[in-house]
């Protein structure tokens, strides 16, 4: 195991104190309560970008609110003239000059007022309809730009962050912005256009009272203001609190055997109410901030209520004003303080959403690894594989790999082995380009790794680790993994080659068995025999295994090696292993210490030898002799 493997463990164990990820550094910093969000208007742009594409769909959906707006606003102006012509038909029918009302022209405003609404109506409906779709279409590319950009980041990033962490920016955190694209961007749109047209049909009845209705809103900027400043960083350290306890979640969940066979549950449920216990303080914070922004513009509204009422009252007396239309003016006022408490509601998603699309945008503009699709060498695999003056370290001041250097031979077998830390596993995935060298250089047949394109790389290897991989699908489909253009009778064939063809007959469905998203409805040692078939059927020119008969039982086991014994005759292949047992019949033996090579040889050279691989070797066996149950692993 690597020195970066044990940090790893460290760091992301389900008992994980602040100075994990999630927990410490750029990405997990912790933040005050009272903290803006970083960027909100670099937020607002990349947001923008993403829309405008549609950027023509969404004018005409500005249209569409503006007709629906205008055919809607025009019913209280048109209510004012009924209500001034009653009040004009009343008094001349008590004064004996006039008819009480002129029901005709009442019959033709209350019919024009029925086009208008349902014109309004389908304006409205229209304009939801196409806005749906807009937003949908962004979210589809949002979420498409995050899954392309998962396989363009460095193992790096993944190694330094938590699981939860990471789904949480792609799943939580895109969800609220498809929420809030879908349903506010279009309430917010017709608050917009409503507010101004309100506005326009005021200043047709009054400037004045207009300008007094007017003098409510730098008070309810300003408090919109101070309340919209204040609940922007509790809504980011809600939705960062979220990923924590998202990340918590799931790492107990997938080793919650290991929870309740240590006796964790106790530290499991502290770590649990300390992230819960933030996330309720950023949560109701933001939620009662938010809260006040209703009941604010309500208050101020009521204020404006009274000053329109008595300077309206005022200018009838004086017949400057008719009284419909200080009916209609009313019903404007409400009109126009109704979308801005709407916009005060929608604030209070909006900054979620801010928060949320932040966190988007900073996974999408994490560095990635170099592009090298162009690069492509042609020549024939064979297997010969040299590392030259190799040094390597997962952090420039910790260099873990020193000078390594090692031929290996097209066909050969070599085992890499060493007590835990030495490098085994980091020299595979320097081999793989997971990470790249500090300096020196690995060749395959003579041509420089860093010559090739990654995909061309990986081509060449198959890899058995100890940590099996299985996803929701069929066993067919897992297997099927090592090469998707296989058939199912060159699939059956590789399951009978890693010896399991027997047991997968037996399972429920057979090879059609659908295995669970943890495939915790087989055994381990059934994963392990999976991960192998599915190698045999890719056939690749160079073997990589880790510990790849680690959790399966004896017998099993020497059915297996005799089959990788067969898969790897003629192949290069690297094995590291912790039982010294298995790798007698290798043609090579690197023994690794603290990241350079110790010794190397067979297996009867270096017991010859009496050295590190030899002390290694007799204290496993002296202890397998006095301990057959179990196996002291290096």
């Amino acid at each position: 195991m690597s020195v970066q493997n044990q940090e790893n463990r460290q760091s992301r164990g389900p008992f994980r104190g602040p100075g994990g990820p999630g927990g410490g550094g750029p990405m997990g910093m912790s933040m005050g309560g009272g903290q803006k969000a970083k960027n909100f208007n670099k937020t607002i742009a990349a947001l923008w970008r993403y829309l405008q594409p549609y950027q023509a769909t969404i004018i005409f959906v500005l249209l569409l609110a503006l007709l629906s707006t205008v055919f809607s606003i025009v019913g209280p102006k048109l209510l004012g003239k009924v209500t001034t012509k009653l009040v004009e038909g009343l008094l001349a029918y008590m004064a004996g000059t006039g008819l009480l009302t002129d029901f005709a022209y009442m019959g033709r405003i209350i019919s024009l007022l029925v086009v208008l609404y349902a014109v309004s109506s389908l304006c409205s409906y229209a304009q939801s309809f196409i806005m749906s779709q807009v937003s949908m279409k962004v979210t589809y590319n949002l979420r498409k730009n995050t899954s392309e950009k998962m396989y363009r980041l460095p193992l790096r990033y993944y190694d330094t962050r938590t699981r939860g962490e990471i789904l949480s920016r792609i799943t939580n955190d895109v969800d609220l912005v498809s929420q809030t694209l879908n349903q506010s961007l279009t309430q917010l749109l017709t608050s917009l256009t409503t507010i101004l047209g309100v506005l326009c049909m005021m200043l047709s009845i009054s400037w004045l009272m207009t300008l007094a209705a007017l003098l409510i809103i730098p008070a309810t900027m300003g408090l919109l203001g101070i309340l919209l400043k204040r609940s922007q960083g509790f809504f980011r350290e809600q939705q960062k609190s979220l990923g924590e306890i998202n990340g918590h979640i799931e790492e107990i969940y997938s080793g919650h055997v290991v929870v309740q066979a240590y006796n964790g549950q106790q530290a499991a449920r502290e770590r649990f109410e300390e992230i819960n216990s933030r996330l309720l303080s950023s949560a109701w914070r933001s939620q009662f901030i938010s809260s006040l922004m209703q009941p604010v513009m309500t208050m101020i509204g009521n204020f404006g209520y009274v000053m329109v009422s008595i300077l309206g009252g005022y200018l009838a007396v004086k017949r400057a004003v008719d009284i419909g239309d200080i009916q209609a003016f009313i019903q404007y006022m409400r009109s126009f303080t109704q979308p801005m408490g709407q916009l005060a509601t929608i604030s209070n998603t909006l900054q979620s959403t801010v928060a949320a699309a932040e966190r988007v945008f900073e996974f999408l503009e994490e560095e990635e690894e170099a592009a090298d699709n162009d690069k492509h060498v042609d020549f024939d695999v064979k297997g010969n594989v040299e590392f030259s003056h190799v040094r390597f370290g997962y952090r420039p001041e910790q260099i873990i790999i020193q000078d390594f250097s090692a031929q290996v031979k097209a066909g050969q077998k070599v085992a890499i082995v060493g007590p835990t830390g030495a490098g085994k596993t980091t020299i595979v995935k320097l081999l793989m380009r997971f990470y790249e060298l500090n300096s020196g250089s690995i060749t395959i047949d003579g041509v420089n790794i860093a010559h090739m394109s990654r995909q061309q790389l990986r081509s060449c290897f198959g890899m058995v680790l100890q940590d099996t991989w299985l996803y929701n699908a069929t066993i067919m489909e897992n297997i099927r993994y090592g090469s998707f253009e296989a058939t199912d009778q060159q699939v059956i064939a590789a399951a009978k080659a890693a010896h399991c063809d027997e047991f997968i007959r037996s399972l429920p469905g057979g090879y059609q068995m659908v295995l669970n998203e943890e495939a915790s409805n087989i055994s381990q040692g059934q994963k392990q025999l999976f991960t192998i078939a599915r190698v045999i059927l890719a056939n690749p020119k160079i073997l990589i295994l880790d510990e790849a008969t680690s959790s399966v039982d004896t017998r099993t086991e020497i059915l297996i090696q005799n089959a990788m014994d067969a898969m790897i005759k003629n192949r290069t292949s690297f094995v590291i292993a912790h039982r010294l047992s298995t790798v007698k019949n290798a043609d090579v033996i690197l023994v690794l210490k603290d990241g350079d090579i110790a010794e190397q040889g067979s297996h009867e050279e270096l017991l010859e030898r009496g050295g590190f691989y030899a002390d290694l070797y007799n204290s496993q066996f002296e202890q397998e002799e006095e301990e057959p149950a179990y196996e002291q692993q290096y």
